[in-house]
């Protein structure tokens, strides 16, 4: 298969633009020539992600019931690098906000796309080790629920179902994976 791109945009419209995302309606060709229609969402902040840990393998992630889903979801610190912003400090920012944690060593451990299929939205996700600890101090949107936990009562909670973040399952996962192979 070839890297080209195969689609055709014969026509774009902005529906939707706020501060944070644009939504495009987009008439195009397919990559069978024949016609069809396109949404995409444009984010205009870079993700950012963080799994702190210390040095027993514990962690910490927040719970707040998200609008977009209308329920209550456990999650990886997280939120947005505004374009043009460090993205480690923005994850830093996100860290030290939404659980009051400051970290002397990040390790960025990998990038994602989290749903291509209708955005463009990249994430970059780390880890925060040799921690410090303070006072959350969440956006006056936000009413979060910060839980302590070791990292493997995480992981059963990601095997059970009971979290379902795209960001947070995939950095769950990679740092599973290099604690395993005996990287961290």
């Amino acid at each position: 298969m070839s890297a080209d791109n195969p689609w055709k945009t014969i026509k774009s419209t902005t529906i939707y633009n706020n501060d944070w995302i644009t939504v495009n309606h987009n008439e195009v060709l397919t990559p069978t020539g024949t016609a069809g229609i396109y949404g995409k969402v444009h984010f205009k902040n870079l993700a950012v992600g963080v799994i702190p840990l210390d040095d027993n393998n514990n962690t910490w992630i927040v719970g707040q019931y998200r609008y977009t889903l209308d329920q209550y979801s456990w999650e990886i610190p997280e939120g947005g690098c505004p374009e043009g912003s460090d993205p480690l400090l923005s994850a830093q920012r996100e860290l030290l906000e939404e659980t009051g944690i400051t970290a002397v060593r990040w390790d960025r451990i990998m990038d994602l796309h989290t749903s291509n299929s209708v955005t463009d939205e990249y994430a970059q996700l780390y880890i925060a080790r040799e921690l410090s600890y303070g006072e959350a101090m969440p956006e006056e949107t936000e009413l979060l629920q910060v839980k302590k936990l070791p990292f493997t009562e995480l992981l059963d909670m990601l095997h059970e179902g009971l979290i379902t973040d795209a960001m947070s399952v995939a950095a769950i996962l990679k740092v599973d994976w290099l604690i395993r192979k005996e990287l961290l």
